[in-house]
């Protein structure tokens, strides 16, 4: 019999209906000749320094660096049991062999080995490995198991990542922490990342703005800005810089006889769009519906366990490999109706079938994942919630848009004079609307498509200056970040360094991978040197301090950067394990070095401290963390606050009181804050913008303002632990 390891419970549940193991036992199914069981993510995790020797529980400088040989494993006390069930599965006799089934990644990779190891199995062990959660793929990948050990090198980068993780983490932080008195977090991944947010703050903070003024005449049915001839930069030829100058220039050219001196037009074609892989996904979901990168990735994995509806999302490859097009005529096919008349805008080749690119179709550039698409199911839309359904059709569109021919207009300049001076007008006539028609009245409208057609001017053609106004502007400091932005930072680490040997190196490098970037962003807010401040991502005057005591080897992303590099060498057998993990234990303890021996000026706000200082920082809570006025409705006692939920003081008693504190933003409805929660344990109930929220004895539920809105009507229910 073989035994299946899924990573989840839903996957694992999708593998058994596949392999028609309909018995249900205790942590697994079963039927016929197989097994299906499953993690649930991590289950095994390296230790802790204090569970390697005592001595390290007390943090003291003169311990550092700790570097032990091998760091031993154990098993996550919280998912113990399944982990047992795991063991005495993998070690039974009924077991021949077994086939890890974990996401196919590096994660997943190190997820199976590692409960694999601890469980001191030593069976075969074959691979499945699979882009897509259809019943199709399941068995297509169920006909094509590899052997495990095509995936060692994967595993050993994994290994590598986890261990590197942990020397660079737990050293850094307790040296820091120790010499600057404040609880730090310090990490190969999320230090580099602080730092990209710290140097734009920066940036924004030495931004000196600088006044100027604009010129626009009105020639009846079009308009042009002023610009000097003399200045070949037109992003600034425009600029007068004094006020009294411009209002001259306009009193002179009012009412003047114009004359158009020249009309240049050029035929201009804009590609379509590449596929998504999950970085980009991230970064078009930001900008065009405001999600954050770690809502687009949940987004993205539910509509790919859960729906079927898309393929594996955490893949960094837009290119599909050249044995896909077969596949492809059914997956449009297969699109909900709405996508059918787009679908039929798709050009055919000379053999009828769809169009081959080298920006879609590229063996070359597939690593172990292909870009994200929809699946060969039929997607029930109507099923999804409005955020499943909006990120479904982004993906959806992208896919068609992608086999559209390319967009293509003329961009038309015109040089107008009246009374001496020159003034600029440009405007643009769409000519093959190609794959702009795919986007027709969806979205964010692009602003360069809003750009006005001008009239058919020709030269020598007169106007007369009906009006000229004077504008004040100024330059703009850089943007704060977004997560889009931020994505983008992360994605390309190490692409404006000066070595150009260097650059050409870390391309497909960067901070973390698509699937840990959205964990990376979070983990940063969490522990309070990032803030979301509206749509920006802003760091805060403790992760400013931090980055300022920080040496340059830890901050920069190009070190990070060219870990990754070697990490993805070694998934692929091409780097030695032991050349890297030398370079991060010489990391490590320069590191701890220049804790104990740099001074750095400067120092944490006084908050950060309170809040930091090891021990004390329960303590200063305590005082903060009770609601004021607020009471259990189930014992009466004191109601707090905790990082995740509000819940009753008195739990240790046993009074399971908990409002978890997102529990209403899945379906659409608030965060809950301190004075919300005040509120509804006084009222039971309050009304908002978006709808009313009601708290009972047995329940929390969101009644939105808008009833019909499909995913949101139904209530949304956070029942108690003891109901």
């Amino acid at each position: 019999m073989k035994l299946v390891v899924a990573e989840k419970p839903s996957v694992a549940r999708d593998i058994a209906r596949v392999l028609k193991c309909g018995e249900r036992k205790d942590g697994y199914m079963q039927g016929g000749d197989y097994m299906v069981s499953w993690a649930l993510g991590h289950l095994v995790t390296l230790v802790e320094p204090d569970e390697l020797d005592e001595r390290y529980k007390k943090w003291r400088m003169e311990d550092l660096p700790i570097e032990p040989e091998n760091i031993p494993t154990k098993v996550i006390p919280k998912t113990r049991s399944q982990f047992s069930v795991l063991k005495k599965l993998m070690n039974s006799a009924e077991v021949d062999s077994l086939i890890c089934a974990t996401d196919a990644g590096r994660e997943g990779e190190l997820i199976f080995r590692l409960i694999y190891e601890q469980a001191k199995c030593n069976k075969p062990v074959e691979r499945l490995w699979i882009s897509s959660m259809t019943d199709e793929a399941i068995k297509e990948g169920f006909a094509e198991l590899k052997p495990s050990a095509e995936y060692d090198g994967l595993y050993r980068s994994a290994q590598c990542r986890s261990v590197a993780d942990w020397l660079v983490g737990m050293n850094a932080s307790r040296a820091f922490t120790i010499r600057y008195n404040v609880l730090l977090s310090m990490g190969r991944v999320q230090t580099p990342t602080l730092a990209i947010l710290v140097k734009r703050q920066k940036e924004i903070a030495d931004f000196v703005p600088v006044e100027y003024h604009t010129l626009t005449a009105d020639f009846g049915d079009y308009q042009g800005q002023w610009f000097d001839p003399a200045v070949k930069d037109e992003k600034v030829a425009n600029r007068i810089p004094d006020k009294d100058q411009a209002a001259a220039l306009a009193k002179k050219v009012r009412g003047q006889e114009a004359k158009v001196l020249n009309v240049t037009s050029e035929r201009k074609r804009d590609l379509p769009p590449q596929l998504f892989d999950l970085t980009s996904l991230q970064r078009e979901a930001n900008r065009q519906l405001g999600y954050t990168a770690d809502k687009t990735l949940k987004l993205a994995q539910s509509l790919y366990e859960r729906w079927k509806a898309l393929t594996y999302p955490r893949t960094d490859s837009r290119y599909l490999p050249m044995d896909m097009l077969k596949h492809l005529p059914g997956t449009f096919r297969q699109l909900p109706p709405e996508y059918q008349p787009l679908v039929q805008g798709i050009p055919k080749n000379e053999n009828g079938g769809l169009p081959v690119s080298r920006r879609i179709f590229d063996n070359e550039k597939v690593s172990d994942h292909h870009a994200i698409l929809p699946t060969l199911n039929r997607a029930p839309v109507e099923k999804m919630s409005p955020d499943e359904r909006a990120l479904f059709d982004m993906v959806a569109r992208r896919a068609i848009a992608a086999f559209y021919p390319a967009y293509e207009y003329d961009q038309v300049k015109v040089v107008t004079e009246a009374a001496g001076e020159r003034f600029r007008s440009t405007g643009r006539t769409e000519r093959v609307p190609g794959w702009k028609a795919v986007y027709r009245g969806v979205g964010k409208a692009e602003k360069k498509d809003a750009e006005p057609a001008l009239p058919a001017l020709q030269e020598d053609d007169t106007r007369k200056v009906e009006k000229a106004a004077v504008k004040k502007e100024a330059t703009k400091p850089p943007a704060p970040h977004t997560d889009a932005s931020l994505l983008s930072a992360m994605e390309n680490a190490g692409r404006d360094l000066d070595d150009e040997a260097l650059r050409e190196q870390m391309k497909g490098s960067g901070l973390g991978t698509p699937a840990t970037r959205a964990a990376i962003i979070e983990r940063l807010i969490q522990v309070g040197y990032a803030a979301r401040k509206g749509k920006t991502i802003q760091a805060t005057e403790k992760g400013i301090a931090l980055i300022g005591i920080c040496p340059q080897e830890l901050a920069s992303p190009e070190t990070t950067g060219k870990w990754e590099l070697a990490l993805n060498e070694i998934a692929a057998n091409k780097r030695d394990t032991e050349r890297f993990m030398q370079g991060i234990r010489r990391l490590s303890t320069f590191l701890v070095d220049y804790a104990k021996t740099t001074t750095v000026e400067g120092g944490f706000p006084e908050e950060a401290r309170a809040r930091g200082k090891r021990g004390g920082k329960a303590a200063a809570a305590k005082k903060q963390d009770l609601l004021e006025g607020a009471v259990c409705p189930l014992c009466g006692k004191p109601v707090k606050e905790s990082e995740k939920a509000f819940g009753c003081s008195d739990w240790q008693n046993g009074c399971a009181f908990t409002l978890w504190k997102d529990c209403l933003t899945r379906g659409g409805g608030p965060a809950l804050s301190r004075k919300l929660v005040t509120l509804l344990l006084d009222k039971k109930s309050v009304r908002g913008s978006t709808g009313t929220i009601v708290l009972d004895k047995e329940n929390l539920r969101f009644e939105p303002s808008q009833p019909d809105l499909s995913g949101i009507s139904a209530p949304i229910v956070y029942r108690k632990k003891n109901t």
